[in-house]
């Protein structure tokens, strides 16, 4: 193990972000020169707080079954060389993960059960960076090609990790996107302050020096943007297909006065804001400039809303949530080494906005011109499993632009999920079996699309396994590629 008495000696602790009043007017990542550098001066001791236990929880916290210990212990021995080789053995994107993750492995942590669990997620990122900047991530070909194709559509983190061990393992690999740029939600749903796209732009990079092809701005199923490719098509040219399409289709909260202009989905508001910090020029852009604005979801996306609207100049930004604000110590019924609902604050929390628990909108109140300008809310509590409005609660509060941050309830079922004609669960999900396939022969299905909505560690983990899926489908023998879950396997409840 590390520091034998590290986690008793050694207190938990994280890198310092840059002050706020710095980081609000721009849309670099909010730690100074990136978390991986900032964390440098304290990472190797918060390494050495790892105790090796020997069952060690956080493989099960973590889907990808990462090897947390080892590399903690690497760390901690300043052997970054090797740290960077266990972690990529089983996690194709440290740096995606380590900025965006919310760390289950943490709260799975042995350490945890009385202290502080070790910083993982810190650690993780801080071995990524380092590699990047030390130049120890190189592309990796496959040493021969099988012959067969296969083609992955999109491009987010599920699609990316399907195609990346398809590559390697000698397959001939296209990524269809519709946008303009691969990446999926990682390019224009994270927020530059998150995430910076020259994390994903390397590693784009690097996939197409191994080999994979990406065919960008076409709608796979429908009218694209220059091109367009049905789904028998499809099938047709390539030898295996990997819908990693996730889950798009958006909450929606139809209260009288919904068709109001300046109501807006978060995915509408956060692709357009990521372009523009990019240098894109986007026509009738969604801004919250000198605007009240209210995010209705208290999740990640609502605080990428949030953040992204402080930095545009919004003057006044409230976040609303149904459910009751979350108390600060894991509750009871969520016991370790399960994932708790605490009150935990993102670095756009620091920087402003109001934060409103217990609220459900009764209705969008307009102006003259048919505009958006308040909301009339109210309280809720929950009464025999459901909500029940509190009499005498209800208030209007001042709105210019609404954003909907409530999630996604499956796939986009009209198009390529149609012409092909594969299975659906009851819940709207693509039906797949135990090696990931749907119910149409050589079609796969990886990521939020068969799983509903989820972190991106299930993501990445779901694409590793759809390879090996793939890759014994098409070589006819089990396959050698890693499968660190199974299409039904879900994090550890009570």
């Amino acid at each position: 193990m590390a520091d034998p008495r590290g986690f008793i000696t050694t207190p938990r602790e994280v890198a310092e972000r840059r002050p706020v009043e710095e980081r609000v007017n721009d849309w670099n990542e909010v730690y100074p020169g990136g978390p991986g550098r900032a964390l440098l001066p304290i990472i190797s001791e918060q390494a050495g707080r790892c105790m090796d236990c020997g069952i060690p929880f956080c493989h099960d916290g973590c889907p990808l079954g990462n090897l947390i210990p080892e590399w903690n212990d690497l760390v901690w021995r300043d052997d970054w060389n090797e740290a960077i080789d266990r972690l990529h053995a089983t996690n194709n994107f440290p740096e995606f993960t380590g900025r965006l993750c919310p760390a289950p492995c943490e709260t799975s942590c042995v350490v945890g059960i009385n202290r502080d669990p070790v910083t993982i997620k810190n650690v993780e990122v801080s071995i990524i960076d380092r590699a990047w900047e030390w130049r120890n991530v190189r592309p990796e070909p496959p040493e021969w090609l099988t012959g067969k194709t296969v083609a992955v559509i999109g491009s987010g983190p599920a699609g990316l990790a399907a195609a990346q061990q398809l590559t390697r393992a000698g397959h001939t690999v296209a990524v269809y996107e519709r946008d303009d740029k691969p990446g999926g939600l990682l390019r224009y749903g994270i927020p530059e302050f998150k995430m910076e796209k020259v994390h994903v732009e390397r590693r784009i990079d690097q996939m197409r020096k191994e080999g994979t092809v990406f065919r960008c701005a076409v709608e796979v199923g429908g009218v694209g943007v220059t091109d367009k490719l049905t789904g028998s098509q499809l099938t047709d040219r390539y030898d295996a297909v990997v819908l990693a399409i996730g889950a798009t289709v958006r909450r929606d909260l139809p209260a009288p006065g919904r068709e109001l202009g300046g109501i807006h989905q978060a995915m509408d508001f956060l692709p357009q804001a990521n372009r523009v910090a990019l240098g894109e020029e986007v026509p009738d852009q969604i801004v919250a400039t000198d605007k009240d604005v209210v995010i209705i979801g208290g999740g990640d996306t609502g605080a990428d809303c949030l953040g992204t609207s402080i930095r545009q100049g919004a003057r006044s930004v409230t976040s609303l949530e149904i459910m009751p604000q979350p108390g600060e110590e894991r509750p009871e019924n969520q016991p370790w080494p399960t994932y708790p609902m605490i009150y935990r604050v993102a670095s756009a929390h620091e920087e402003g906005g109001e934060r409103t628990y217990s609220v459900s909108t009764k209705e969008f109140i307009g102006d003259d011109d048919g505009n958006v300008a308040g909301l009339r809310i109210v309280e809720v509590e929950m009464v025999d499993g459901s909500f029940q409005e509190v009499p005498g609660s209800e208030r209007t509060i001042p709105a210019q632009l609404v954003l909907f941050a409530m999630g996604f309830t499956g796939p986009q079922q009209e198009g390529l999920v149609e012409q092909l004609g594969v299975d659906l669960d009851e819940r709207g999900n693509i039906r797949r079996d135990r090696s990931y396939m749907s119910s149409v022969p050589g079609v796969f299905v990886a990521g939020d699309a068969g799983r509903g909505q989820s972190l991106i560690v299930w993501a990445i983990a779901e694409g590793r396994s759809a390879a090996a899926g793939v890759d014994a489908f098409l070589s006819g023998a089990d396959s050698r590629l890693p499968r660190p879950i199974n299409p039904d396997d879900r994090p550890l409840v009570v």
